[in-house]
C-alpha cells in the first residue's frame, strides 16, 4: 500500500484492526463456539463497520507519524484487509499480518512483530484493544494507547490469547 517502512523519517504509529477499527460484533459467535470457528469468523470481515472512534486515531496519528496496520488475522486475508482499509479511506500503510498457520497468541505474536518493525524507525505508539498485547508491549517499553470502545473487546482478546486462528 506505500513505501517501505525505512524510506519516511516520521515515528510509526501502529494500528490494531479488528476491535480497533473494525467491528466485529456480528462475527462474534463463531468465537463462542467450541471448537471455535475462525474461517467463519474470518469469512464476514469485508462487512465489519468502521469504528467512528478509530478512524478519528488514525486520523490524528497519520497527521505526524507513518501508519501501520497490526492484525492477528492470517496472512491468506491480506486483499480482503486492504480492500476495506481503501474502501474505508483509512490512512495509508502497510498491513503486517500473522503468517498462515501461526497459532500464537496476540500477546506473544504482536510484540515481536513490533520488535522487528522498531528495527526499521522508531515506533512511537501502539493502539490495541487487547490488554494482554498491550501489557506485553509496555513491559518492552513501547508506548501503547488502549482502544476501548468496542463492545466485542473481551470475547476477542479472550479467543486471540488463546491462539489458534
Amino acid at each position: 500500500m506505500t513505501a517501505p517502512p525505512g524510506s519516511d523519517p516520521r515515528p510509526i504509529a501502529v494500528l490494531d484492526l479488528d476491535g480497533v477499527l473494525a467491528g466485529v460484533d456480528h462475527r462474534l459467535q463463531h468465537l463462542r463456539r467450541r471448537p471455535k470457528d475462525w474461517g467463519a469468523f474470518f469469512a464476514t470481515m469485508a462487512d465489519d463497520p468502521l469504528l467512528p472512534e478509530g478512524f478519528a486515531v488514525a486520523t490524528e496519528l497519520a497527521r505526524r507519524h507513518r501508519i501501520v496496520y497490526l492484525t492477528g488475522r492470517p496472512e491468506r486475508y491480506r486483499d480482503v484487509t486492504e480492500q476495506w482499509l481503501r474502501r474505508h479511506d483509512l490512512p495509508d500503510g502497510p498491513v503486517l499480518h500473522r503468517g498462515d498457520g501461526d497459532g500464537r497468541p496476540a500477546r506473544v505474536l504482536k510484540p515481536e512483530l513490533v520488535r522487528r518493525l522498531a528495527t526499521t524507525a522508531r515506533v512511537a505508539v501502539v493502539v490495541d484493544d487487547d490488554v494482554g498485547v498491550l501489557d506485553a508491549l509496555r513491559e518492552g517499553g513501547v508506548t501503547v494507547f488502549h482502544a476501548d470502545w468496542a463492545t466485542s473487546a473481551a470475547v476477542l482478546r479472550d479467543a486471540q490469547a488463546a491462539g489458534e486462528t
